[in-house]
């Protein structure tokens, strides 16, 4: 029914300011961003990154001071870069909570009133009207023609009707027709009402799905665990070399001064200090190549982990499809027509026509709404389209008659014309059709419904009695065809699911429509039909053990709920599978917090949804997340190699601090040397490698396996032997020059060539397992370029500069021995280039 003349008082201002002070701020609880001084504290607590810090710190003990503030620089460095991305991260985040914030009307002391939506209060008479977002949940008082949006409650893209109903105590879910009900977050796409609110914030259907995140708890990812164990355990082996090596030397050779010194060199030489730098600076620019893709990383581990997913659930309505209706089906007596970009046959302009004058001029229904794009584009300049018309009456849709019809007078018609579209059940009614045609009619319908399309029906009539009759069974109607609708698919979707498949990431779909409608949405993406689709209401029935049993093979999840799509989660993580959820609603919260990688639509998502998430998608594009996959797959690639650089480099830095204390040979590296190692190469390549190009097959390949390691044994056993290989080389420069000359500084200046030359060609012959470093080269990376010049020009100033000759404790050499030892010590990766031209399956696979 209409709304009353005069609406109810309502609550007094007093009154709402009191129920205000009891129940709190209409809104859901959020996490505060963390202060700057607490986020640099939780970048520092890292135990990766306070051995960054104790290094500087012991080094300023001793009086290295340069060396102690390069090192703390570095630290400078990644907390800036970790900082700047959260902080970007969090105002982005914040522009889309504002965008998002409702008003609302109320009715208090018998005036209407736009309120802010967190002033809203239990007891509050809500004013609703078309185009409203609804602020709280509440129960229906009057409405007219009302229909609500549920979507990012429910899942289900069609609205609902919404009736007041005085027999209904029990509060139903989201969802369904002829309810009392309206909930918080919603949307009215038609019509007008009133309602009490009956709760409010964390209270409401909204709350309380956004109060079971807290109980999902997300750790750290198994890659950073792994680096930290790796860096402790290294680290401890480290400090426990140092001693013996002082204790070795001073025992020796009665110089504990120099020992302390060769010591310090060996330290500096094994502390994997390199790990923590390369970790933090990949996933930081990782994030930040994602953002230029926009999507956000909210936590950084995520861009690495998606990587890895096996299974990536998405949400169908808004995530899959576009969540906006569109024409797809027109049939009339002249046949079926489906709608393209071909101009439309005569046969079905007035099916069209009638769908049009059926609704409203200027619509918020999203099915009213595809029939004026409809009538835009292709009856533009026709007869069949009336904007001059002006409208008599209108027959609202009832629970007892699912149909609306709308009276029109023309300018220059005596008859009146009238309009009526609706549920093809009803519409057969008034138009009073004989049992064949009702059976064809239904046959139709039935043909279109089984390929996902919400069917209506459309009539007209003419009427030329002065008094309009009561109700729509009293006109003369007339079939004129049948529409079907769709959610369509969003462009590039299919590709990239088709992606996914090649990659060996399985794509489900976990939606809240009905399994014929989830069926053709799965057809027309491409995904796995073969399995039955499984229901919310099977779900219920099944064990837990069931439920993992099925959900290997099923693709397709309709009817589902939100404490189901959580469940659908948990299975598959229970099945060792690394978990990737898409969503935008409410509903998809906890599922987003629960999966190994939430992924929130930033557009249209809720703010619950965003801040479940850990990565948030700002343009709503599924191919953005097959883009982010690829990312995280390039990201842990490169990750291997800077990882396997850092390895070898460190061997022959090791060996060449202790092997000399062994042989009874002068010391070949102090602290200096092992600085310019690290500080000048090894944080830089985390850069040079980081910028390298996906390989070819990056899509092409299956996910790596769970639980995999990073130093996997492979990895090891390469690094080891391309840093022993160019050990032996530079000590044998070193041994060779000292038996020659007996001079320890050209002996140290030309080992150390040799090592800086072996240095740049790690670089080279690591960026591609695969490539030769001929064909390597064809891939663009100006960062490894910038590197291996800084290297080389570092090395020529050590050499040419007496100063900085006398630091390095070097004698002068001609450049023809520097350019020997330096081929010698390039020479020592040649074994490595051949292995690729052999292309062995242990490295290929790299």
């Amino acid at each position: 029914m209409r709304l009353a003349a005069t609406p109810p008082n309502g609550l007094s201002d007093a009154e709402a300011a009191a129920r205000l002070a009891v129940d709190g701020p209409n809104v859901l609880q959020r996490d505060r961003p963390a202060s700057f001084l607490r986020s640099v504290f939780d970048v520092l607590r890292e135990p990766m990154l306070l051995l960054l810090v104790a290094a500087g710190a012991i080094y300023l003990v001793l009086g290295d001071r340069e060396e102690a503030l390069t090192l703390l620089a570095s630290v400078i460095v990644v907390v800036g870069i970790a900082i700047v991305q959260e902080r970007k991260t969090e105002r982005a985040l914040a522009a889309l909570r504002d965008l998002s914030s409702p008003r609302a009307a109320v009715i208090r002391g018998g005036e209407k009133k736009r309120i802010p939506g967190r002033d809203v209060v239990r007891g509050d008479l809500l004013v609703l009207e078309e185009g409203d977002r609804i602020a709280a949940d509440a129960r229906l008082v009057e409405c007219a023609h009302l229909e609500v949006d549920e979507s990012l409650l429910s899942g289900e893209s069609v609205p609902v009707r919404k009736r007041v109903r005085s027999d209904e105590t029990a509060e139903p879910r989201p969802g369904g027709d002829d309810q009392p009900f309206v909930y918080a977050g919603t949307l009215i796409v038609r019509g007008h009402g009133l309602a009490e609110v009956r709760a409010t914030a964390e209270r409401t259907e909204m709350g309380r799905i956004g109060a079971a995140l807290a109980e999902l708890e997300s750790g750290k990812s198994p890659l950073q665990q792994e680096v930290a164990r790796i860096v402790r355990t290294v680290a401890v082996l480290g400090l426990a070399a140092c001693v013996a090596l002082i204790v070795v030397y001073g025992l020796t050779r009665g110089d504990w001064l120099q020992g302390v010194l060769a010591g310090i060199a060996m330290a500096m030489a094994v502390l994997p200090e390199e790990f923590p730098v390369v970790l933090t600076v990949f996933m930081a620019l990782g994030a930040w190549r994602l953002s230029k893709s926009r999507v956000l990383a909210r936590r950084l581990p995520a861009v690495e982990t998606l990587g890895s997913a096996t299974v990536l659930c998405s949400d169908k309505t808004g995530t899959l499809t576009e969540n906006r209706m569109r024409v797809a089906r027109l049939w009339s007596r002249g046949g079926l027509h489906v709608v393209g970009d071909d101009p439309l046959p005569e046969s079905v302009h007035e099916t069209v026509e009638f769908g049009v004058l059926a609704s409203q001029r200027d619509p918020f229904d999203p099915m009213e709404q595809a029939f004026h794009r409809l009538a835009r584009a292709k009856l533009a300049g026709t007869e069949h389209v009336h904007d001059e018309w002006e409208l008599v009456r209108e027959y609202p849709l009832s629970p007892e008659l699912l149909s609306v019809s709308h009276v029109w007078r023309s300018p220059d018609g005596e008859q009146l014309v009238v309009a009526a579209k609706g549920a093809p059940e009803a519409i057969a009614d008034v138009c009073h059709l004989g049992p064949t045609a009702a059976a064809e009619i239904r046959a139709h319908v039935a043909e279109m419904g089984a390929d996902g399309l919400r069917v209506l029906a459309v009539a007209r009539a003419s009427f030329g009695a002065a008094a309009l009759p009561a109700g729509q069974h009293d006109f003369d109607f007339e079939l004129v065809g049948l529409v079907g609708l769709e959610d369509p698919v969003r462009t590039g979707v299919p590709a990239a699911v088709a992606e996914c498949a090649a990659a060996g990431v399985r794509v489900v779909m976990i939606t809240g429509d009905s399994p014929d409608t989830a069926r053709a949405i799965a057809r027309q993406v491409g995904l796995a039909t073969e399995a039955s689709v499984i229901t919310g209401k099977e779900l219920e029935e099944l064990s837990d053990d069931e439920l993992a049993e099925r959900v290997q093979r099923a693709s397709v999840f309709a009817r589902v709920v939100p404490e189901q799509k959580l469940r659908l989660v948990q299975a598959l993580r229970a099945r060792g599978e690394v978990v990737a959820m898409t969503g935008d609603g409410v509903n998809d919260a906890p599922a987003l917090k629960a999966a190994h990688i939430g992924v929130a639509m930033g557009g249209r998502g809720t703010d619950v949804a965003r801040e479940a998430a850990a990565l948030v998608v700002t343009d709503d594009d599924f191919t953005s997340i097959v883009g982010a996959v690829r990312q995280g797959r390039k990201l842990y690639d490169n990750l291997r190699r800077a990882m396997a650089y850092v390895v070898a480099v460190h061997v022959p830095a090791a060996g060449l601090s202790l092997l000399p204390v062994l042989l009874g040979w002068p010391l070949m590296l102090f602290p200096i040397h092992i600085v310019f190692l690290e500080l000048l190469i090894d944080p830089a390549c985390s850069l040079a490698f980081e910028a390298e190009p996906e390989a070819p097959d990056t899509m092409r390949r299956p996910p790596r396996r769970v639980g995999a390691s990073l130093f996997d044994r492979r990895l090891l056993v390469v690094s080891l032997l391309q840093g022993l290989g160019l050990l032996l080389v530079s000590l044998g420069v070193f041994g060779w020059e000292l038996a020659q000359s007996g001079d320890e500084g050209r002996a140290r200046t030309l080992a150390f060539a040799a090592l800086i030359a072996g240095n740049v060609a790690l670089i080279l012959v690591n960026r591609s397992w695969s490539q030769s470093v001929v064909a390597s080269l064809a891939a663009k990376n100006v960062a490894a370029w910038i590197v291996i010049l800084g290297a080389s020009t570092t090395l020529v100033v050590a050499l040419a500069v007496p100063f900085v000759r006398d630091l390095f404790s070097f004698a002068p050499v001609s450049p023809n021995e520097v350019l020997l030892a330096a081929v010698f010590g390039a020479a020592s990766l040649a074994w490595f280039e051949l292995a690729k031209l052999a292309r062995p399956a242990w490295l290929v696979r790299a």
